[in-house]
């Protein structure tokens, strides 16, 4: 006797949405016609991607942009980086007619930083960028350990705020905005990778403006990359330490960016804060949020791209 015939269509349903993953909710479907019926309906999935192909567009507008900005900060970007192939995550979820949570897990990050440097962010976008918070740092030591030296200079940590606004954009560019095109009923999307770079997320609101968006182009693919010109409040110290586990920890040359369009008048100090901690409250990262808080903020602009 099958256990599962004596469950009410809604419960399966829920468990679908507890398994969440992609590739064994399609493994599913082959379990019974009833699995096979029921799947298409679960609403809060995780889609993981096992590898980024290559565009077969060789002079695609991505690698075209991240060829330009190599020229700049090749030192602290790989110069291969693999783009996001538009369309794939939009073909894998056709199966699926109900989703309204979805998160895509991309292999790998798109930054490729010198030995001993994090960079991490959290974006926000709709149509385009409504936000994003950039924390940075080199060389973790545990407590008692030598300090090694950290060039405290404005083109360094500039490089890693454009590196992590151009990741994020891609994201946005070739993934969110084409499954949110594809997808009109989600409530909530984020795109991460799984070594913990970076994410980019967009609520309800934003999904429908990027649908629109998406819809306006008459399936001509992504326009340009969706960020505006920004103003940044970038707070730093030369050093942190915070408990960490065990003995401690310190961190040198610690950054924390906090980007919003130029246009958003209203932002105060508090919305900062709000937001920094949204994107990094919890665990050691939060210690060091928490910290640079604390410090004097610098304000600088960048023009869109």
């Amino acid at each position: 006797m099958d256990c599962f015939d004596f469950l009410p269509d809604p419960i399966i349903i829920d468990i679908f949405n507890a398994v969440s993953d992609v590739k064994t909710l399609t493994c599913c479907r082959a379990v019974s016609r009833r699995f096979n019926a029921l799947v298409p309906h679960a609403d809060a999935l995780l889609l993981r991607v096992d590898r980024v192909l290559p565009e077969s567009d060789p002079d695609s507008l991505l690698l075209s942009f991240f060829r330009n900005l190599l020229n700049s900060v090749h030192h602290f970007l790989s110069p291969h980086p693999a783009p996001v192939p538009p369309n794939y995550p939009t073909r894998v979820l056709r199966g699926f007619a109900r989703i309204r949570d979805l998160e895509i897990e991309l292999p790998s990050g798109d930054l490729r930083l010198e030995k001993g440097t994090v960079v991490k962010y959290r974006a926000v976008f709709g149509e385009r960028l409504r936000s994003c918070v950039i924390l940075g740092f080199r060389h973790w030591h545990g407590a008692g350990e030598a300090q090694d030296g950290f060039v405290e200079e404005l083109k360094e940590r500039v490089a890693w705020i454009v590196s992590a606004l151009v990741g994020a954009s891609a994201r946005h560019h070739y993934v969110a905005s084409q499954v949110a095109r594809e997808h009109r009923g989600l409530a909530r999307l984020a795109v991460r990778d799984r070594d913990g770079e970076g994410e980019v997320v967009m609520d309800e609101l934003g999904l429908r403006e990027a649908a629109a968006a998406a819809a306006g182009s008459h399936g001509e693919g992504p326009g340009t990359l969706a960020v505006p010109t920004l103003r940044m409040s970038m707070r730093h110290e030369r050093t942190v330490e915070i408990a960490g586990g065990g003995g401690g920890a310190r961190l040198e040359g610690p950054m924390l960016v906090v980007v919003r369009p130029d246009e958003d008048d209203d932002a105060a100090e508090e919305d900062d804060a709000e937001l920094a901690l949204e994107a990094f409250g919890s665990g050691a990262h939060g210690e060091v949020v928490r910290a640079l808080l604390k410090s004097g903020s610098y304000l600088m602009e960048m023009n869109s791209f």
